[in-house]
């Protein structure tokens, strides 16, 4: 255990001091492989079936899997090193700060239009017509959600699986991120991608709500998590941005437009509209919540250590 709590340390400060790998970023070629795979397997509508998102998941995640299984059977300090590089690549704190610290920049100096381009680049929904709320909430949105996809849920894998279990769940989370859109294009192929990202973010997805519950508002937090996550057609991601909204005492969802079709999201937490001065609330709230984690992780280290010490 100790171990572990000096692998996720050391990949999470190498993650903030450096950020994320300007080329040749392995999630990057990993995307751009799996829309070649997407081009040859899917037919269409009608024609592209379950099966087909089945293959294309299995083309794509299998051989992550064999090469990160080949790579734990490294010693030494090369197994720690490639495990401490590994978690550092598939975790993305400082590029989430990044994004968001951006969009907040562009609503300081007053430049909407460009606000609403960054906010782009994160979301999937349409920004062109937001207001300032509205490029606010969808960026605290994901910021919250992906707290879990990008940072908690990797350290989760990695501790209960070492790294395969880290490099699995950040492939079936691309996947999900690329196929998993209830869309025409998408319901029967990106079905399954979507599924097996339910399950394996849905134990990381409620220890991240309850982090954020732990570290803001406490009673909202629980209470806007119990009573609105089920209301998400996500189960995840409505658990965690419930506890999030709720634990900034702010109100997220409402009206959104996803590919020109408005959409009307169940309201989350509660309290006040988003201001551009919660986006660095809501990225002090994740980042408190990374402290947290070490924090529990170095604790169950220290104990384990003494047990085997002196039990």
């Amino acid at each position: 255990m100790l171990e572990i709590a000096i692998i996720v340390t050391v990949a999470l400060l190498l993650d903030m001091l450096i950020g994320e790998v300007k080329r040749f970023h392995p999630l990057v070629g990993f995307g751009w492989v799996a829309s070649k795979v997407e081009k040859i397997l899917f037919r269409g509508g009608e024609n592209s079936t379950r099966v087909c998102g089945v293959v294309g998941w299995a083309a794509m995640v299998i051989p992550v899997l064999f090469l990160a299984l080949l790579l734990r059977h490294l010693d030494g300090y090369w197994s720690m090193a490639i495990q401490i590089a590994g978690l550092y690549l598939v975790i993305g704190s400082r590029s989430l700060i990044s994004h968001a610290m951006l969009v907040g920049n562009a609503l300081n100096n007053q430049n909407l239009p460009l606000a609403r381009e960054r906010v782009g680049r994160i979301v999937s929904r349409d920004t062109d017509q937001l207001d300032e709320s509205g490029v606010v909430t969808a960026t605290v949105e994901s910021v919250l959600e992906n707290g879990n996809d990008a940072i908690f849920g990797a350290i989760f894998w990695f501790v209960v699986a070492g790294l395969p279990g880290a490099l699995l769940f950040r492939a079936v989370n691309t996947l999900d991120a690329m196929w998993g859109y209830k869309s025409e294009r998408f319901l029967n192929f990106g079905w399954f991608s979507a599924r097996v990202d339910d399950w394996m973010s849905w134990i990381p997805a409620r220890l991240t709500a309850l982090s954020y519950a732990l570290l803001g508002d406490r009673s909202r937090a629980f209470s806007s998590w119990r009573e609105q996550a089920a209301l998400c057609k996500s189960p995840n991601a409505g658990a965690v941005m419930s506890s999030g909204a709720g634990a900034l005492q702010l109100q997220l969802g409402g009206r959104s437009s996803y590919h020109g079709e408005v959409e009307e999201k169940p309201l989350l937490g509660s309290g006040r509209a988003a201001e551009a001065g919660d986006i660095c609330r809501t990225l002090s709230l994740v980042n408190r919540s990374a402290i947290l984690w070490l924090a529990v992780l170095w604790t169950i280290a220290t104990f384990s250590e003494i047990f085997r010490l002196y039990g």
